[in-house]
């Protein structure tokens, strides 16, 4: 029996070879297309191709990502997205996940990772922040979706308040910006974190009391007075 192509040579060769074409391009030269970076997606260095890359000390806004794997889907870019897949390489912050762009919106996908966040949230002690299977969808700016746990590590006490070591909480969309209202397990002490979508974030950290002695430490050290408790502000940018 004989097959018969209903497609003829020229047109199927044209067809392999853009496809070819594409998934020979650099990873480097097509994240610059797609605007990536524009969604907060950087690296000292980008090598290889759109289907096996890897990018040297990523970062993700102010937050390191460490050395990562990554790969471009095809198709996605052909429906008009750029959807890059992520993975940590060597030594350093653990990430698993995707990152994509479209025109009019971007987002994380199933992201899992640990981020070192330095001195981003300062004066707030947040020196870790642990994502797991978090997904967030900014559409034209504006938190459409979001879904995953993150916890943050939070070291120390402030004014002689004991900050539990460690506050968790599922992210969610309000108001067009990404919350993370994040708890002590012991109770208490909490952080807002509101990130509205232009790279730039307000966190709140809520503390009780009660007692004069810890009242007066906690107004000296810049909290206020609010309805929950004692309330210490940082902005800045993410």
């Amino acid at each position: 029996m004989k097959l018969r192509l209903q497609t003829r040579p020229a047109v199927l060769f044209g067809a392999m070879f853009a496809a070819a074409l594409l998934l020979l391009l650099p990873l480097r030269l097509v994240a610059g297309w797609a605007g990536l970076g524009d969604a907060g997606l950087s690296a000292r260095a980008v090598h290889g191709s759109v289907w096996f890359g890897t990018m040297d000390e990523a970062a993700f806004g102010g937050v390191a990502l460490g050395d990562l794997r990554a790969r471009l889907s095809p198709l996605n870019l052909l429906l008009g997205q750029a959807r890059v897949a992520v993975q940590g390489r060597g030594a350093g912050p653990t990430a698993q996940g995707a990152v994509t762009v479209s025109r009019h919106s971007s987002g994380i996908d199933n992201v899992s990772a640990s981020l070192p966040t330095g001195a981003v949230f300062a004066p707030l002690p947040i020196s870790q922040l642990d994502l797991s299977a978090a997904s967030v969808r900014f559409d034209d700016g504006r938190c459409a979706r979001a879904q995953g746990t993150v916890r943050a590590a939070v070291t120390g006490n402030i004014a002689g308040v004991d900050l539990g070591g460690s506050m968790s909480g599922a992210a969610r969309c309000d108001g067009g910006a990404l919350v993370l209202p994040l708890r002590s397990a012991a109770g208490g002490a909490a952080i807002d974190l509101r990130l509205p979508g232009n790279g730039r974030f307000h966190a709140d950290l809520i503390l009780p009391a009660s007692d004069a002695a810890t009242i007066t430490r906690l107004q000296l050290a810049g909290f206020q007075a609010g309805p929950r408790g004692y309330t210490l502000s940082a902005e800045g940018r993410f």
